[in-house]
């Protein structure tokens, strides 16, 4: 297995590289974060499902793949923040990804949510990826 220098950059690529190749699953090393990633879009109807599988060797997480008519419901991803250039923003600058039908996913100081959801309860944070 190799070294990754952006584990969540990795989980978001393979989610992106399943959608496209219509995959109904795909499995990642497991971390919180990425955990809390897969919560946030199960939430917000990007994804059916994960779930952790532990057994033989490291935790795992398995996430299905949504798609509707045949067409994936991802359209694509954009990670925002990296471990070389960490992105941060005020709640003021909290993108609207294409007037509301994307979203932004944050870690703020109260975990991770949405660009939404961290409106309401006007925090910032540092934006790790856009969906839509």
């Amino acid at each position: 297995m190799a070294v990754l220098t952006d584990p969540i950059s990795d989980f978001l690529t393979r989610w992106k590289n399943a959608s496209r190749a219509r995959k109904e699953e795909f499995t990642a090393p497991f971390s919180r974060i990425k955990a809390e990633i897969a919560r946030i879009l199960q939430e917000e109807g990007y994804i059916w499902s994960y779930e952790v599988v532990t057994g033989e060797g490291h935790p795992q997480i398995r996430v299905k793949t949504k798609s509707t008519d045949g067409r994936a419901v991802l359209t694509d991803l954009k990670r925002m923040s990296s471990p070389g250039m960490r992105q941060y923003v005020p709640v003021e600058e909290i993108p609207k990804v294409l007037n509301g039908l994307g979203i932004a996913i944050l870690s703020t100081s109260k975990g991770l949510m949405t660009g939404s959801q961290a409106k309401k309860q006007r925090i910032g944070g540092e934006l790790l990826a856009i969906v839509w």
